[in-house]
């Protein structure tokens, strides 16, 4: 692993740094960044039942923590009908041996049994009707009162929805996921970095005894420089002491500010009792910027590479 933090522009001011490409970058010591955060809110932790319409405390909670945890989002039924879907979709690909969906490159890896597999698929809904027609649920469109009149769900945006498939096994290339905000990915396009959520629909019971999803509730009220730079960017897996893990069950949905410290924790079972199958789509603000097979790869991507992430 490359002893590697995050990226930051050589020579600029804080302001240009936020606002213009990165063509030019340099790396912090690794030292300079401290695993723990301090003078951290009090947490207590709470689910709700998303309707068409988010309740004042469901925005009061969000607006204080970062996060929101919808319970039996969707059916057990409609969650075998995704999976089936994601899996269909992932048969074909491999099949017609894709690298990249819009420019975004798939994450391969294997399965238990040493079949191969993508554990990162994206832009999904443009492969699939049904999960095109999930999409337009107004439950999920209830979500952009998070951000403002301008938001909108991203299904042809930055990586469309996403399927992650983690499973802890020998040549699985997708176990867990460092420490990590996402809005800070704008950087990369040249664009300043605007407001966004992340929306995860949860495919497979996950208490938080078995690895799955990590926050640090309130830090989406960082300043800019902590969002950058509050931990090491993907590097950095360590727990940390304020850290709050999700009691997940299939059909749940999550939703988190871009600006949030999050991380995934590795599963401590191996095999088929450490798969967990979740799908993201991103709601956005700011000027409508699709991808289409002509997109290029962006940057952080490229650098995914490089740094395992």
């Amino acid at each position: 692993m490359t002893d590697l933090s995050f990226i930051i522009l050589s020579g600029w001011s804080f302001d240009e740094f936020c606002t213009c490409k990165t063509d030019y970058y340099l790396f912090f010591d690794s030292n300079y960044f401290d695993n723990t955060y301090t003078n951290m809110i009090p947490f207590e932790p709470k689910t709700f039942t998303l309707g068409e319409k988010l309740t004042d405390e469901q925005l009061w909670f969000f607006n204080k923590y970062g996060f929101l945890h919808f319970k039996h989002f969707i059916s057990k039924d409609t969650v075998k009908q995704f999976l089936s879907e994601a899996h269909r979709i992932e048969k074909d690909w491999l099949e017609a041996g894709l690298t990249k969906m819009n420019g975004i490159p798939l994450k391969f890896g294997k399965n238990p049994d040493g079949a191969s597999m993508i554990q990162r698929l994206c832009f999904l809904s443009q492969n699939s009707q049904i999960l095109h027609e999930y999409l337009k649920d107004p439950r999920l469109k209830a979500l952009t009162q998070l951000l403002g009149y301008d938001a909108r769900i991203g299904e042809n945006e930055k990586d469309g929805l996403v399927f992650n498939h983690y499973v802890n096994a020998e040549n699985s290339k997708f176990t867990q996921m460092g420490w990590h905000t996402d809005s800070p990915r704008d950087l990369f396009l040249g664009q300043k970095i605007l407001k966004m959520l992340n929306v995860g629909t949860h495919l497979d019971d996950c208490p938080k005894e078995n690895g799955g999803l990590r926050v640090l509730p309130g830090t989406h009220n960082q300043s800019r420089f902590k969002l950058l730079f509050g931990k090491k960017q993907f590097i950095d897996h360590r727990p940390d002491p304020n850290e709050v893990g999700l009691d997940i069950e299939a059909g749940d949905l999550t939703v988190h500010d871009g600006d949030l410290w999050h991380r995934v924790e590795v599963c401590p079972f191996t095999g088929e009792n450490s798969r967990r199958r979740v799908m993201y789509i991103p709601i956005v603000t700011g000027k409508y910027a699709p991808k289409d097979a002509g997109s290029k790869t962006p940057f952080y991507h490229r650098l995914a590479k490089v740094v395992q992430f």
